[in-house]
């Protein structure tokens, strides 16, 4: 059943499709609270910067949650793990519309769905290409990063629209069946390993035979252990906190705020959350050709050109919103799409190279300050609009924390290549 023995095609594939399919429903999943800021807003009378805070849980938990479910993983299988965290993003979701409080709010979309979604983050995706394909690494890994943009493509405009047309309870719903319409198809055609069907990993060696994954005892110990062994080198640091810059100019402040600001100048919610969802279009394209890119390009000076054209692009958002959308928004959403999670591939690249097997759990914790990134500017952006009126400054300090972004990125000493 292997490429090089036949036609057939090679399971490494269909994993590679399953997983796909659970991170788009998993990334239309943590899309949803974009649209519901206004609708929460208007029937409960919270605060921008208190719906922020239960934004920020969940992207905390997301980020944080990520190196443990990777070493739970190597521990208990991908399988088993991933129909879990689709149960708990099920749960969380379904849970809110008999919410009246606050507190209820972080608690099931912070803190549950922040598990689950956690626990499907891109450190999962590290440790899926790296069992499973040794050829095509940095396209496979674009792919499948692509997957959150197209999540969002499918879920930002149908949650928008059934949240006008029957409310948000209608739209916590639709997240809900979702999660729960993956979970046989997971636990039906996931699989943990080459070595689990008989086969050796895309683009291997067929002569050589497969080796079962190491089983680590100690999920937590294992997860802490590498990354005590990665903070005593200045890469993890550098790409640390080039990530966590990613996330505070992506899911922090652009994700989670560009449809309320979006709405304070005249724009219906609607087109704004089309637009957003646009940006997804355009960003699996540019993922795919970043995929493409790393395979070929060196990794850092790859992630310091997407940091200075993200923070270009962010600092003249502030004088293009408008009621309608003109060609010079347009241009911007193009421009940004491309960029939005390019960054990945040349990432988990560099933390394959400078960290040998410890790679995936290094990227899973490099994930989870890229969440800390986005849970900070999330709650300040709130914050700022609620004190300003505006989100003006949000935008500007974002732009100049992705130049930073670039000077750490070029700051990284070329990785020797792990076999």
């Amino acid at each position: 059943m292997t490429r090089t023995g036949g036609r057939r095609l090679h399971p490494a594939w269909v994993v590679a499709g399953v997983a796909l399919l659970a991170l788009i429903g998993a990334a239309g999943m943590r899309s949803a609270p974009g649209v519901l800021i206004q609708p929460l807003h208007q029937e409960f009378g919270w605060s921008t910067g208190m719906i922020s805070l239960a934004v920020s849980v969940n992207l905390l938990f997301f980020g944080l949650t990520a190196p443990f479910a990777a070493a739970l993983m190597e521990r208990l299988g991908i399988r088993v793990v991933m129909a879990g965290a689709l149960l708990l993003i099920g749960a969380g979701a379904g849970l809110t519309v008999f919410m009246s409080a606050s507190w209820q709010l972080v608690l099931l979309w912070g803190v549950l769905v922040g598990l689950g979604t956690g626990s499907m983050a891109l450190g999962f995706v590290a440790l899926l290409v790296g069992r499973w394909f040794v050829r095509r690494q940095g396209l496979v890994t674009g792919v499948l990063t692509a997957g959150t943009a197209t999540g969002q493509l499918i879920f930002l405009p149908t949650l928008a629209a059934v949240t006008q047309a029957s409310g948000w309870r209608a739209a916590s719903i639709v997240v809900t069946a979702g999660a729960l319409v993956m979970v046989p198809v997971v636990l039906a055609f996931m699989r943990n390993s080459p070595a689990e069907v008989g086969v050796v990993a895309y683009g291997a060696d067929p002569g050589v035979p497969a080796a079962r994954p190491a089983v680590h005892h100690g999920v937590a110990t294992r997860a802490i252990a590498v990354l005590g062994r990665a903070a005593r080198r200045r890469s993890f640091w550098l790409l640390a906190g080039s990530f966590a810059i990613c996330g505070a100019s992506t899911n922090g402040l652009v994700g989670t705020h560009f449809v309320p600001a979006a709405h304070d100048h005249g724009m219906p919610s609607t087109t704004a959350a089309g637009l957003l969802a646009l940006v997804g279009v355009f960003d699996v394209l540019g993922t795919v050709a970043s995929g493409w890119l790393t395979d070929r390009v060196d990794a850092r000076y790859l992630l310091a050109a997407y940091y200075l054209l993200r923070g270009a692009s962010l600092g003249v958002l502030p004088v293009l919103f408008g009621p309608s959308v003109q060609p010079p928004m347009w241009a911007f959403i193009v421009f940004y799409g491309l960029d939005w999670v390019a960054t990945v591939p040349p990432t988990v690249t560099l933390c394959r190279r400078i960290f040998g097997e410890d790679g995936p759990i290094v990227f899973s914790w490099v994930f989870a300050s890229h969440q800390v990134g986005a849970a900070v500017v999330a709650t300040a952006a709130g914050v700022i609009r609620d004190a300003t009126g505006a989100y003006t400054w949000a935008w500007l300090g974002s732009a100049g924390l992705c130049g930073l972004a670039m000077l750490f990125c070029l700051a990284i000493r070329r990785p020797v290549a792990v076999g």
